[in-house]
């Protein structure tokens, strides 16, 4: 975060120079009214009153100009800031996700920043670039008299007393609220995505339950806080009108006993008037200094603990084999291994089916072969090459990937496909297509492949958005194809071009590795894993490997105190 606050520093000094200069320009007013009051009343002077004014006009007009320009240069802070950090902070979201944190974690960083740029362009921090000019109106209300000087720094001094106070007292509260907002947040982005499950499954009696309390949370921290600063806002505007009033009352016994002109109580008014506004705006924008300063620690902790992203040497496109190599699979945040001790290679042009029980690790197997998690122990290799010495950008263009849960973006179905590039080749789109056996089904869609699939493919149909999501994983003829059960929402004729696309990767020299649970997607694979019990039981050619799977009866599993491991049996490799 220092090093994206250093991009601003040019900005920054420029807003503070253009502070400077309309903190003196608010001498104007003073000074107008002191001659105002002690020359032209006193000589009855037209020309001196109408150069007077002319002055104090185009020094108006400066303020204005000035303040305008600063307020900007805030506002393009904003925008540098959040272009520095924005790649830095949708990694975040996305590697968040992936290790299995919740979506209030997840999406944290990017409201972290949003509330940075939001105090970035609020009148917070120009109220913070005043406060150091503070002392100059306390001092010229000082040469206006002492004893003037000394009521204005007296509540200066009290002003700033509040503020700490209030801060040490609310700083909890607020915390409290940024952090019911966000589980808030969780919960309506969580009923939006599931609104129709809540009402098929009567929850929506429940879920109002858990909303109301969650929300009632937030409500009550909220109220602590606003409890907190509100009195505090209100005392200060009470203490400034005070001031004013001990200023004139002060002043006016002053020029009793000859001491003071007139001129000069309105002056030292107005400067006292100055010299708190500063504090005021800034206790008015409290509660968001607040938000920002926390927003910043925790971007500034994420960070840090985020993995560097170092630049890689750009590898070769894999061609020929995909290695694993005693591979144990831990999800990102368990220490406890899913699976131990996976041995198998796949040459290219051949088809690997992955069976085994429910919950025996199967989908986390295909996260760890695609690099989306990295491997506990032992390695994934293309051509030579662990999969975590790719770039994210350079490994994805090689492989395909079909997930279990179909994950469509809002977008056209060529930008799905596309895999969301900003310049889809239209030929490939459509070459995948046709290899998923989509194409006809596309063409019959009321767009076509410009069709808008909506939000998660809401517009299609749960077989319609498993094709496309196969069509996406072979464009551009990647090399290494994971599906995860591709065979979840499709009818007869979908599974029969699933097998067909296949088919057709491994005779360009794809390697395809497919988690089935039906008997007939396997009829296209050359090789079969079988994994139980966190364990590889078996790899081999497909009806070597089926034959002692299916023949072999299978009991109710033993306790596992008692629990004995089937020796596994490797096929070729």
């Amino acid at each position: 975060m220092r090093q994206a606050l250093r991009r601003c520093r040019r900005v920054f000094r420029s807003a503070t120079v253009f502070s400077a200069a309309v903190n003196i320009l608010m001498l104007a007013g003073p000074l107008y009214m002191l001659q105002i009051y002690d020359r032209v009343l006193a000589s009855h002077s037209v020309p001196t009153l109408l150069g007077l004014t002319v002055f104090v006009v185009v020094a108006y007009a400066f303020q204005g100009v000035f303040d305008i320009i600063r307020g900007r240069l805030m506002a393009r802070s904003a925008r540098i800031l959040d272009a520095y950090l924005e790649k830095a902070i949708w990694q975040l979201l996305i590697g968040l996700s992936i290790a299995a944190r919740s979506q209030k974690d997840a999406v944290q960083p990017a409201r972290d920043l949003g509330q940075l740029r939001s105090f970035f362009v609020s009148p917070g921090p120009l109220a913070l670039m005043d406060v150091p000019f503070v002392p100059f109106f306390l001092a010229i209300c000082f040469l206006i008299h002492p004893w003037l000087g000394g009521v204005a720094l007296g509540g200066t001094l009290l002003l700033f007393a509040m503020a700490f106070v209030t801060e040490r007292s609310g700083r909890r509260s607020a915390a409290l609220a940024a952090e019911g907002a966000l589980t808030r947040a969780a919960l309506i982005e969580t009923g939006w995505r599931n609104s129709e499950s809540i009402v098929a499954l009567g929850m929506t009696e429940t879920v109002a339950k858990r909303w109301t309390a969650t929300n009632d949370v937030f409500l009550a921290a909220q109220a602590h806080a606003g409890d907190v600063v509100g009195p505090l806002q209100s005392f200060s505007r009470v203490i400034r009108f005070a001031l004013q009033s001990a200023i004139l009352g002060l002043g006016a016994y002053l020029v009793i006993y000859g001491e003071l002109t007139p001129g000069a109580i309105i002056a030292a008014s107005i400067m006292m008037a100055r010299a708190l506004a500063p504090i005021e705006i800034a206790l008015g924008n409290w509660q968001a200094f607040v938000a920002a300063r926390q927003s910043y620690r925790r971007l500034d902790r994420v960070l840090e603990s985020a993995p560097p992203t170092e630049a890689a040497t750009v590898l070769p496109p894999p061609r020929e084999r995909l290695e694993v190599r005693t591979l144990t699979v831990a999800p990102p945040r368990g220490d406890r291994p899913i699976l131990r001790s996976l041995d198998f290679s796949l040459a290219a042009g051949s088809a690997m089916a992955v069976i085994g029980p429910s919950g025996s690790g199967k989908t986390s197997l295909c996260r760890t072969l695609l690099g989306v998690w990295r491997a506990a122990g032992g390695s994934v290799r293309l051509d030579g090459a662990s999969v975590e010495h790719w770039r994210p950008e350079d490994l994805g263009r090689h492989v395909g990937y079909l997930a279990q849960g179909i994950d469509l973006f809002d977008g056209t179905v060529t930008d799905n496909i596309a895999r969301m590039e900003e310049k889809p080749d239209s030929e490939a789109v459509i070459a995948a297509a046709r290899a998923a056996g989509a194409h006809e089904l596309i063409l019959r869609l009321p767009g076509g492949y410009d069709t808008e699939v909506g939000e998660a493919g809401k517009v299609l149909s749960a077989g319609q958005r498993q094709r496309i999501a196969l069509a996406r994983a072979l464009y551009r003829d990647p090399f290494l194809i994971v599906l995860d059960e591709p065979s979840a929402n499709l009818d007869r004729p979908g599974e029969v071009a699933l097998l067909e696309a296949v088919t057709r990767a491994k005779q360009r020299g794809a390697v395809v590795v497919m988690v089935a649970h039906q008997p007939s997607l396997t009829e296209v694979c050359d090789f079969v894993l079988y994994v139980a019990a966190g364990e590889q039981k078996d790899f081999g050619f497909r009806a070597d490997v089926l034959r002692r799977v299916l023949v072999q009866p299978q009991p109710a599993p033993p306790p596992a105190a008692s629990a004995k491991v089937t020796p596994i049996n490797r096929g070729p490799s």
